[in-house]
């Protein structure tokens, strides 16, 4: 473990960045995660959809703005901060800090501008509980998992997954005023999903997370301890995945694709347990880490088509009756 925190030495000190030659639009865009910006969004959405309550659709989306700038600038922020071990991997090398293309002090700026007029547009056009909900997810996410968590332990995805999976929260309380056990329930199964999905691709990557001196799970407990933890928070997480069906904001649609989507994961946890040489190794990591996307996706679109349908039939009812 001290090796290991430790190895943050010649190379991270002397990482250097290229000057910047004056970054462009797409350079300031490429800082807010634009592919996370997107999750977010749609679990917002989600979020919003399945409270089932009357808002002004202007307001739905400025907030649903709102809170997509809000992931944006948490983003931005954690890039400005990683600048030094985005430089030493090579799936991070390329970012617009660590290649030279925006100053750290301009990311820094852009990301408070962005956090702080994202909380309070949110506050004021929807309400400050919402606003609140979305700067305590700025703030966990850019402050306790980047500056701290990340680099501190091998638990920093399991409680920096909290960041991650807040935004139905945020959404719910957007459009509602207040928190129910829907977002809840939403915020539980991407919490949980979060550690399956992470840790496969830490298996392939660890030794980049090693020389960047990120203490991730297959660095410090190894990784059949890994693939263990995998399985475990994947039996978690298939049952989980149906607790709206019993809480009756899923319906048959939702309750199919989470058993077979939950049996899928399962599958994938048991081949990334199982393979553990050579290319079929990589091969196993790699599915799960695919097929978790998908999973999480096709869960969240179910939901989305079933509420949505369900909101659309209801304001249909209430024309026709008028």
């Amino acid at each position: 473990m001290t090796s290991l925190s430790n190895s943050l030495t010649a190379d991270a000190e002397t990482a250097s960045f290229a000057p910047a030659v004056g970054g462009e639009v797409r350079d300031f865009f490429a800082l807010l995660k634009p592919r996370v910006m997107v999750l977010v969004i749609f679990t917002a959405l989600v979020g919003m959809v399945v409270s089932h309550a009357t808002v002004n659709p202007v307001i739905a989306a400025i907030s649903l703005l709102m809170i997509a700038v809000g992931a944006g600038a948490s983003g931005c922020l954690n890039m400005w901060w990683d600048a030094d071990i985005d430089a030493l991997m090579t799936r991070t090398a390329k970012r617009p800090i660590p290649d030279g293309r925006i100053r750290p002090d301009e990311a820094l700026a852009f990301g408070i501008v962005l956090s702080v007029g994202s909380v309070l547009i949110l506050g004021l056009a929807s309400n400050w509980l919402a606003a609140g909900l979305l700067a305590f997810t700025i703030v966990f996410y850019a402050v306790i998992y980047s500056m701290w968590l990340k680099r501190a332990t091998a638990q920093n995805i399991v409680i920096g997954g909290a960041a991650g999976a807040l935004p139905p929260v945020v959404g719910q309380a957007a459009v509602t005023g207040h928190v129910g056990i829907e977002s809840l329930v939403l915020f539980a199964i991407i919490f949980i999903w979060t550690p399956p999905h992470f840790w496969a691709l830490a298996l392939v990557k660890s030794g980049e997370y090693a020389r960047a001196g990120i203490p991730m799970m297959p660095n410090v407990a190894g990784p059949d301890s890994t693939r263990r933890q995998i399985v475990a928070y994947t039996l978690l997480l298939a049952p989980l995945g149906l607790v709206p069906v019993a809480l009756g904001f899923g319906g048959w649609l939702y309750a199919v694709v989470g058993m077979v989507g939950g049996l899928g994961m399962l599958a994938g946890a048991v081949q990334v347990y199982r393979l553990r040489e050579g290319e079929s190794e990589r091969k196993a990591a790699m599915g799960l880490f695919a097929f978790s996307i998908l999973y999480l996706f096709l869960l969240f679109s179910a939901l989305l088509a079933e509420q949505g349908l369900g909101l659309y039939r209801a304001v249909a009812l209430s024309g026709f009756s008028a």
